[in-house]
């Protein structure tokens, strides 16, 4: 069985994988395991060594002073001048050392809180890159927000305070017994060691009435998080259809509920025992110590040395009630990062598949095709094939399919039935990252980053500005960005919003120019250029796709004649395919969409032809 669990973490499915996964098989075995493997990871086991010692160091010294403090009273009372100076020295340095040993101990916990937060946040990055797009369509970006904001930030907190002073607690509690049994009558062991018992007892009922609460917390604030992401990034429709009442009221729904958890949290916090229990056990102890100085002349400064002891258990007492809430929030945030991180995903980058230069050549077999988590048949038994350098436009109605059936071809998804060939090579036998590597998509909504235009053209890739102009000039973008302030260093804003739709889109097209690509897939990518530009990239279009196959999603008429082949879709199946020509003789759907784009009759298109 253990071998058969190690060849699943081998062979990791993932779309994107940075290099060597450590912490995957931790992933597996829920968030504790996860944690412990981060917390121990690489040279972070030497320093939590260090301060494990310097805890435990510290929490001696604090306990070494105490004692001799109240043998220092003793010796008071007795006129032992000569001793009563060397415990003032002893106490005195021991109370500079102990500072700088805590302060020494805190720097070395925040380096490990750091180095855990930096690592589990780079972890999830890639774990996010290594997801299919399935993936992405599904799960709400405010979500994620939350998860790699908030969620990795409290991983952080967990070491430092969290299990810092959780350590640092049970020392101060198990220490002090320790001396208190070495130093003083074992009697005085009887009001520490039922505190002990029953703090115990308490807080783990503390912690289990925490854990329901925590998922709420951390729940309701990323339905926060989500509303503001969806709120901002679709601001122009919330304005333009005035809804801002409604939006608000939907991110106050999730502010109550985040607000109503820690009130609750409150509430079980109002009623923790441990500090009525602390109180007890001072009073019982202080009372224990004076029956005892009566009874068998115990003397004065040792009930003192023994009541600062007891006083230590005061600190694991007030940390636990906020400590606790924080592993307990830590846990959940680690679960929900566990949760997204180990959902599966479809595409394989396949890092030893074939990696060679396309000639282009396409071949759908019986393709058929349903998005992951529905049963609706987007593609049918789809069948054709292009050859190397052809340009083939798909046309058909909206929600025929003609988007899904290039995404199929760059790995976006994978087929659910048949399959794709690229040079006679099946999609999946391919290195994902040749193969779409040497395929550019342009959609007609285009995103660019919150960057340059230099940068957002030349992305991924390393480009002079040589380059850069001349693919602009033929993109018909050159003139434009000759227009702005900065020129190519303008920064576009985020998504491109600073520039038009067709600016944008131009921008797109030079960054597929520049890319080389074998293969083309346009998608509507011209629908936002004047008549005039788009004459103007057509021409660029044609020239630099010479021996490149392209893909056109289109429905303008000036783009469809010029290409070799027509793929006629109609409810994810094939209508027909051939020329422009034959088409509009032979297809009756084909038919339809010229007579309801240009509303002129079939007759009269096929006559304005022979015309021509």
């Amino acid at each position: 069985m253990k071998n058969s669990k190690s060849e699943t973490y081998q062979k990791r499915i993932v779309e994107f994988s940075p290099g060597k996964d450590h912490f995957e098989k931790a992933r597996h075995k829920g968030s504790r395991r996860w944690i412990f493997s981060h917390l121990f990871y690489k040279s972070n086991k030497y320093l939590i060594a260090v301060v494990l010692f310097t805890t435990i160091l510290t929490s001696n010294l604090w306990s070494i002073t105490s004692v001799l403090i109240g043998n220092a009273i003793t010796d008071f009372f007795l006129h032992k001048t000569t001793s009563l100076i060397y415990y003032t020295v002893f106490i005195l340095l021991l109370n500079i050392g102990s500072p700088f040993l805590r302060m020494f101990s805190f720097a070395l916990r925040e380096v490990l809180a750091h180095r855990m937060e930096r690592d589990c946040r780079r972890e999830f990055y890639s774990n996010l890159l290594g997801k299919s797009q399935s993936f992405h369509e599904t799960i709400q970006i405010g979500e994620l927000m939350a998860l790699a904001t908030n969620d990795v930030r409290m991983l952080n907190f967990l070491i430092s305070p969290a299990i810092s002073l959780i350590f640092e607690s049970f020392t101060a509690l198990v220490i002090p017994l320790i001396y208190i049994i070495i130093f003083y009558p074992v009697q005085l062991m009887i009001a520490p060691l039922v505190f002990a018992v029953l703090f115990i007892i308490s807080l783990r009922s503390y912690v289990k009435k925490i854990a329901p609460i925590s998922w709420k917390l951390r729940g309701f604030f990323g339905g926060m998080n989500t509303t503001l992401n969806e709120t901002l990034t679709g601001i122009e429709v919330v304005k333009g259809t005035v809804q801002e009442a409604r939006e608000l009221e939907k991110y106050i729904l999730n502010a109550r509920g985040y607000r109503d958890a820690f009130i609750e949290q409150g509430h079980v916090q109002a009623k923790y025992l441990p500090f009525l229990i602390l109180a007890l056990t001072f009073t019982f102890g202080l009372t224990h110590g004076i029956i005892l100085n009566f009874t068998i002349m115990f003397p004065i400064g040792f009930i003192i040395g023994y009541m600062a002891l007891l006083r230590q258990l005061g600190f694991p007492t007030q940390i636990s009630i906020f400590v606790f809430a924080m592993v307990r929030t830590a846990i959940t945030s680690a679960q929900r990062l566990l949760n997204l991180m180990n959902q599966e995903t479809e595409i394989d980058e396949n890092i030893e598949g074939i990696s060679k230069s396309l000639e282009g050549r396409i071949k759908f077999e019986n393709v058929s095709f349903s998005y992951p988590g529905s049963e609706k048949i987007v593609l049918k038994n789809i069948n054709f094939e292009v050859k190397p350098g052809q340009s083939v436009a798909i046309v058909g109605t909206t929600g025929s399919g003609k988007t899904t059936l290039t995404k199929l071809l760059s790995r976006l998804y994978d087929v659910g039935e048949g399959r794709i060939l690229v040079d006679n090579i099946d999609l999946r036998d391919y290195s994902l990252k040749s193969l779409r590597g040497q395929i550019s998509y342009i959609e007609q909504d285009v995103f660019l980053f919150s960057d340059s235009i230099f940068s957002n053209i030349s992305f991924g890739r390393v480009s002079s500005q040589e380059e850069i102009v001349q693919v602009t000039k033929e993109a018909q973008a050159h003139d434009f960005i000759s227009q702005l302030p900065n020129q190519y260093d303008s920064e576009v804003g985020e998504r491109g919003v600073q520039l038009s739709g067709g600016e944008r889109q131009r921008i797109a097209i030079a960054r597929a120019f520049l890319s080389d690509p074998r293969i083309l897939i346009l998608d509507d990518s011209t629908s936002a250029i004047d008549s005039n530009t788009e004459d103007k990239i057509q021409r660029a279009i044609r020239n630099i796709l010479k021996d490149r196959t392209t893909l056109l999603i289109t429905h303008r008429l000036s783009q469809i004649r010029w290409a070799d082949v027509i793929i006629v879709l109609k409810k994810g199946e094939i209508a027909a395919m051939g020329t422009h020509d034959e088409l509009l003789l032979t297809s009756e759907e084909y038919q339809k969409i010229f007579i309801k784009k240009f509303d002129v009759d079939v007759d009269q298109l096929i006559k304005q032809k022979e015309g021509s």
